[in-house]
């Protein structure tokens, strides 16, 4: 195992956003066997750590893998196009309008099945996103342009835990 290695080749998948996630699951699991630091017990303290790196390593690899929006900014990253979402925050001014209507609906929700329609809306636009994430990254290679659909399924993301959490009143 080469510490250098990005994430798809230490898993030895293929550098896309489309994976299989039982074959990441499995692939995870028998990379954390090959490097348990109790297999080095008997080479010592300076393998174990070495191994304990690798574990870490690993786990690291595996929680930006097996996220979509995590593995979609990581390629854009890998392809020279930084997410940047803390500095740059400029959507377009649809999604913003859209986000606006949202959070109005979320403030406005006086009932379960009121916020359940709202995250029905959400789900839509977040699968929409994450197709387009797909074909952006895997077909077109459009880097520049999936930055923007990531960005803004970071809004979406944001948003729908504060849906989760206004689901949590209802259950209180």
């Amino acid at each position: 195992m080469n510490l250098q290695s990005n994430d798809f080749e230490l898993f030895g998948v293929d550098q896309q956003f489309d994976q299989d996630r039982a074959a990441l699951d499995a692939r995870w699991k028998e990379l954390q066997r090959e490097a348990h630091p109790d297999r080095f017990a008997v080479q010592g303290e300076a393998a174990q750590r070495l191994a304990m790196q690798w574990s870490v390593r690993i786990n690291e690899a595996y929680q930006r893998l097996k996220n979509p929006l995590k593995r979609a900014a990581y390629l854009c990253e890998l392809a020279g196009a930084p997410i940047n979402a803390h500095s740059n925050t400029a959507m377009p001014s649809a999604f913003l309008m859209q986000q606006m209507e949202w959070r109005e609906e979320l403030d406005d929700s006086r009932s379960e099945d009121a916020l359940d329609a709202l995250r029905e809306n959400v789900g839509t636009a977040q699968r929409e996103l994450l197709q387009r994430c797909a074909t952006l990254l895997d077909v077109t290679h459009d880097y520049p342009a999936a930055v923007q659909s990531v960005r803004a399924l970071m809004f979406i993301e944001k948003f729908a835990h504060d849906l989760d959490l206004a689901f949590d009143k209802f259950e209180t």
